[in-house]
């Protein structure tokens, strides 16, 4: 059945016929609509924007075959070559090379031969991508595994294989485990199933294969019994931020020598009666706040004198700001919880901001410190992730400031979208240099 254009005669006239190459390409228009929609931008198949990470990737891959699987559609003849077509595109797109060659010269860059072959509907279903919805496990992939290692932070990591029984029993554990230490040390997992040459480099000869990574370390390999409880202590073993018993002889210095570095205390008070925090919830909190806020501990029964003059007759634990003093307690955050994570982010957010930059004071400050800049609209709860940042620059005399695009515009590019992080060497300071900066954050 072919086209058929109705030119319109509605009173006899000389109607001029349609140029041959406009006729052809309105003929051909349709055929062209359907083979892009056959073929298909790979971003597009998964659902996905073209900064996704990997974990999104996975996540939109694993919705999309849970549907989309022959398995699940035995009457559709074409479901075949449907998921044939989105299983390509995630191979493609998982993989950090093949990524940087698609996004490059598009499928002309590839390799034919790859994508020809897909999993069962249950691998999908049980077996895929296990870690991928757990906030609190990073799935590390080989492009960045090497880089999570050697960060400074402290990793523990599961290597598994999604076909080995032991480690899908593992998981629940796994998963409550990174629960329980979120914000002390980053938990990770790697699929040695995708990532078989990470693996076998690693020497990872069994699963699953847990190992702590610690900055200038050689790892180290779990071996106890894979329960939370022993998972934790052994773990905890490499925590070793003081925490510091005060009393009368050391209490004024330990608190004015922090208080002269900008850094405050956690000061929990131990008494027979109320709560004071646990030996194991002070440690977590000293790694936590690491360079931050310093954690120590009273005992009220044998320094009572010492605790009444802290206004603090039983158990009790407050934040000492820098800023604070230790007669006048107008500016002390009594906490009221003894979670850890819950002291954390009070603690954080009690902290003060990051310096706020501006047209006016940014030269002057550029010129004598390094700067990480955060590019933000309006107040944003992520620069409470950015001061833990203060702390881990400060030995590298990098400073960390703030800039809000929607109070001064002059400091931001047109094109800056999104919050935006850049670092600032800069000896010298003018608007273009600036929007420069933040335009390669952007493209990074």
């Amino acid at each position: 059945m072919g086209h058929r254009f109705d030119l319109g005669a509605r009173r006899p006239r000389a109607v001029q016929a349609t140029p041959p190459l406009l006729l052809l390409l309105l003929l051909l228009l349709p055929l062209l609509v359907m083979v892009l929609a056959e073929g298909g931008d790979y971003y597009e198949l998964l659902g996905v924007n073209r900064e996704a990470t990997t974990r999104e990737i996975r996540q939109a891959f694993k919705k999309l075959a849970l549907t989309m699987h022959p398995d699940k559609n035995p009457g559709d003849a074409s479901a075949h070559d449907r998921f044939l077509k989105v299983n390509r595109a995630y191979e493609v797109l998982k993989d950090e090379d093949l990524r940087k060659k698609y996004d490059k010269y598009g499928e002309k860059g590839l390799d034919e031969q790859q994508g020809g072959r897909y999993e069962s509907w249950n691998f999908y279903r049980y077996d895929f991508g296990i870690y991928d919805d757990d906030l609190e496990i990073i799935t590390l992939d080989s492009g960045d595994f090497e880089a999570a290692v050697n960060s400074g932070e402290m990793w523990f990591i599961n290597f598994y294989s999604p076909r080995c029984s032991h480690c899908h029993q593992l998981a629940p554990t796994w998963r409550d485990f990174a629960k329980e230490m979120d914000g002390v040390i980053r938990i990770g997992a790697v699929n040695c199933g995708d990532n078989n040459h990470l693996c076998r480099r690693r020497g990872i000869n069994s699963y699953p294969s847990l190992y702590l990574f610690k900055a200038a370390q050689k790892p180290e390999k779990f071996h106890g019994d894979r329960s939370k409880d022993e998972l934790v202590r052994f773990t905890m073993k490499f925590i070793t931020t003081a925490v510091t018993r005060l009393w009368q002889g050391n209490v004024f210095a330990e608190v004015e020598t922090a208080f002269s570095s900008g850094i405050g205390w956690i000061i929990t008070f131990c008494s027979d009666t109320g709560d004071c925090l646990e030996p194991r919830t002070r440690q977590k909190l000293a790694g936590m706040l690491d360079g931050l806020v310093k954690v120590g501990w009273m005992d009220c029964v044998t320094e009572e004198q010492l605790c009444l003059s802290f206004q603090v007759n039983g158990g009790a634990t407050a934040l000492f700001p820098p800023e604070s003093s230790l007669d006048l307690q107008g500016s002390v955050l009594w906490l009221k919880t003894l979670d850890s994570k819950e002291i954390y982010t009070q603690v954080i957010e009690h902290l003060p901001d990051l310096e706020l930059l501006t047209t006016h004071s940014f030269q002057s400050k550029l010129s004598h410190h390094r700067w990480l800049v955060s590019f933000t609209f309006g107040h944003r709860s992520s620069s409470n992730d950015y001061k833990k940042l203060q702390a881990r620059l400060r030995d590298d005399h990098i400073q960390v400031g703030r800039v809000d695009c929607l109070t001064d515009s002059q400091l931001c590019s047109v094109c800056l979208l999104t919050v935006c992080l850049c670092v600032l060497r800069l000896a010298e300071w003018t608007v273009s240099q600036t929007l420069s900066c933040v335009s390669v954050c952007l493209s990074d």
